[in-house]
């Protein structure tokens, strides 16, 4: 067997194991990579690399930005930010047709700048927004679609724990990536509005108005977002200004976010508890998808597969372009059966050196495929938003999730023409500030 048949071999061996044995993907990654690489060089060699990897990941001071993050927005959500910023958005938007759709949106929006999870989202908005549009009588296909769609903002708008692990993979500044991601999730987030304002002009019973407000009303919500203009002025303007690295910024955002959540007295004690224990979950899921996905990277350079394939592209008389749209559909399937963070570590080791030999810019290329790698978060059959949503109830049944969101995928396909045909979407905000 060649080395490029083991490779491919050991990547359907790890969907094979991921979707009917149901082992976590970290756990999956490592065993397949493990005896993949004791296949083709040695028992005694694989084991040595298991030792290392394990220990270069564990003791990586980079990958600490990652549970400072998640320890940030954990403060934030037990302290009521979710809360307080549905409030907000659905006094500015409720009045309108599909008001508290588009208000679900922005509010997504809101939490993803201080979540970085487009699962955490996806639970933490739909607890808030299903019952509150129920209530109102929408439609369960608008509202359960809105908060599944709208939740993939969070791996898109800074900080997102995706870019920054593909920052930590590609060798890239994390803070250039968040820069560059920043005005795609705003576009993205403006299309998602729109799309709902059309299909309620279409057909009012989507989304009926909502009760009206006075103008009193809705400048007294705001003082529900101080908290998260602060945080996300405060990391953003440290990461320009040099005050403080990526790592750092996670830091001081969790403390700055546990300052306002004690001074407010909106964090109780056992919220505190529960953001820490949610934190070291989440965290130690993230680590272990990173370890196997290490340890399954290093079989597949053994094989020479990334190589190889990024070889053959280069070889192949077809525009760049036309490349770029064949990795962006294979990012959509993956996306579709796989968690998003899990996917990018396995295929950046392959597609990236692609990416790079036909001339893409790797901040641009970063981005797109983080835009890709989202739309599949909503796509059938295994779009993980969805079944989020969907299992939540409040009459939203799988199939209606994913009919709904149906109304959404254009706004994805219309960013991600734009991003080609314009890249500078995302390179220009990076360019002005670094």
């Amino acid at each position: 067997m060649s080395l490029t048949l083991t490779g491919l071999t050991g990547i359907t061996v790890l969907l094979l194991i991921i979707f009917f044995l149901r082992i976590p993907v970290g756990f999956a990654m490592a065993m397949v990579g493990f005896a993949g690489f004791a296949w083709v060089v040695n028992l005694q060699a694989a084991m040595g690399m298991l030792g290392d990897e394990v220990w270069e990941v564990f003791s990586s001071y980079g990958l600490t930005v990652i549970p400072m993050f998640i320890l940030m927005g954990q403060i934030s959500f037990h302290a009521g930010v979710n809360k307080r910023l549905y409030r907000a958005a659905y006094l500015w938007m409720g009045r309108v047709r599909g008001g508290m759709a588009m208000a679900t949106i922005l509010s997504c929006a809101g939490f993803a700048a201080i979540c970085g999870s487009n699962t955490a989202t996806a639970a933490t908005m739909g607890t808030v927004a299903l019952p509150e549009m129920k209530k109102y009588n929408y439609n369960p296909m608008l509202s359960a679609s809105s908060v599944a769609t709208g939740a993939t903002l969070g791996v898109l708008i800074p900080p997102s724990v995706v870019l920054i692990v593909i920052g930590l993979q590609t060798g890239q500044a994390i803070g250039v990536l968040f820069w560059a991601a920043l005005l795609p999730g705003f576009l993205l987030c403006l299309f998602f509005v729109l799309a709902i304002f059309l299909a309620c002009r279409r057909n009012p019973s989507l989304g009926p108005a909502g009760v009206k407000t006075s103008f009193k009303e809705k400048i007294y919500s705001l003082k529900g977002t101080v908290e998260i203009v602060i945080l996300f002025a405060l990391i953003m303007t440290g990461l320009i200004k040099g005050f403080f690295t990526p790592t750092q910024a996670g830091a001081v955002g969790a403390f700055i976010a546990l300052v306002i959540g004690v001074a407010g007295r909106n964090l109780s004690w056992k919220g505190f508890n529960l953001a820490l224990t949610d934190t070291l979950r989440i965290s130690a899921m993230i680590m272990t998808i990173i370890l196997g996905a290490v340890i399954f990277g290093r079989f597949l350079a053994v094989t020479r597969l990334p190589y190889d394939l990024a070889s053959m592209v280069g070889e192949m008389a077809l525009p760049s372009f036309v490349v770029i749209i064949v990795i962006g559909l294979i990012y959509i399937l993956g996306g579709a059966i796989m968690d998003a963070l899990a996917l990018l570590i396995i295929t950046i080791p392959i597609f990236f050196p692609v990416a790079m030999s036909l001339g893409y810019d790797p901040v641009w290329f970063s981005v797109f495929i983080t835009v890709v790698t989202t739309m599949g978060a909503v796509t059938p059959p295994v779009g993980i938003n969805a079944y989020i949503v969907a299992s939540m109830g409040h009459g939203a049944s799988l199939a209606n999730v994913f009919k709904g969101v149906m109304l959404f995928i254009p706004c994805f396909i219309l960013l991600l023409a734009l991003l080609i045909l314009m890249p500078g979407i995302a390179t220009w905000l990076p360019g002005i500030f670094y």
